[in-house]
C-alpha cells in the first residue's frame, strides 16, 4: 500500500500544486524514477529523494517490496522510451494501458490537492500501480500532444539513460551534452587511433 504521510501546515497551494504536477512535470519525474529504479539494489530512501525532488511534499516510507514493484514498473516503462518511432511507442503504452490501469477517474486525495486524473485502481494502491499508470498517463498525454515519441535511451553505452525530448528540432539520441561530447571525443580519437584515456 502507498503509504504517505503529508505534513501538517506544508500542503502546495493549487497553482504550485499543478505547476509540480503538469503533464511535463510527471513526464520529468518518470525519466527520472525509470533512471533511478534501473540499477539494481537501488534503495528506498534513493527513491524517496527522488520523489522528493520531482514535488512529492509529503513524507515518503517506502519499503524494500515497495522499490521491487516499483522496479518492475520502470522497466517496462524504460520500453516506451526504447521505442522506435511514434507507432511503435504508441503500441507500447496502449499495451501497458491495457494490461496494468484501472479506469479514467478524478481524484482530490480526499482534498489535499486540486482533481486531477488518475489511471491507478485506488488512491492508496501500491507504488508500483501508481507509477506505471501516471507514467502511462504522462506518456500518452506527451504522445497525443506532440505526435512523437516523448523520449528516448541515450545512445552512450556508458550511459543508458531514458531523457524526455523537449521542444522542436531533430531527433535527440544523448541524455545530455555531457554524454554527447564523450561519445563525439571517443568517435574522435577512434578516428585518429589516439588511445583512450584510463576512466
Amino acid at each position: 500500500m502507498r503509504q504517505v504521510r503529508y505534513i501538517r501546515g506544508v500542503e502546495p497551494t493549487n497553482s504550485e500544486w499543478s505547476a509540480r504536477h503538469s503533464v511535463q512535470a510527471v513526464a520529468l519525474r518518470t525519466a527520472a524514477l525509470v533512471n533511478a529504479l534501473s540499477h539494481e539494489g537501488v534503495s528506498p530512501q534513493s527513491v524517496s529523494a527522488v520523489l522528493r525532488a520531482h514535488g512529492e511534499s509529503a513524507a515518503v516510507e517506502l519499503s524494500g517490496s515497495d522499490v521491487a514493484e516499483m522496479r518492475a514498473a520502470a522497466l517496462q516503462v524504460r520500453e516506451v522510451f526504447a521505442a522506435d518511432g511514434t507507432d511503435e511507442t504508441a503500441a507500447r503504452l496502449n499495451r501497458l494501458l491495457s494490461l496494468s490501469t484501472g479506469a479514467l477517474r478524478l481524484t482530490s486525495h480526499g482534498g489535499r490537492s486540486p482533481w486531477h486524473p488518475h489511471l491507478d485502481r485506488d488512491d492508496d494502491g501500491p507504488w508500483g500501480e501508481w507509477l506505471l499508470a501516471s507514467s502511462c498517463l504522462a506518456l500518452t498525454v506527451l504522445v497525443w500532444d506532440r505526435q512523437r515519441p516523448p523520449g528516448g535511451v541515450c545512445a552512450s553505452p556508458a550511459c543508458g539513460n531514458v531523457f524526455l525530448t523537449q521542444g522542436s528540432g531533430p531527433a535527440r539520441r544523448y541524455c545530455s551534452r555531457r554524454c554527447a561530447t564523450r561519445e563525439r571525443v571517443a568517435a574522435h580519437r577512434r578516428a585518429k587511433k589516439i588511445p583512450e584515456p584510463a576512466r
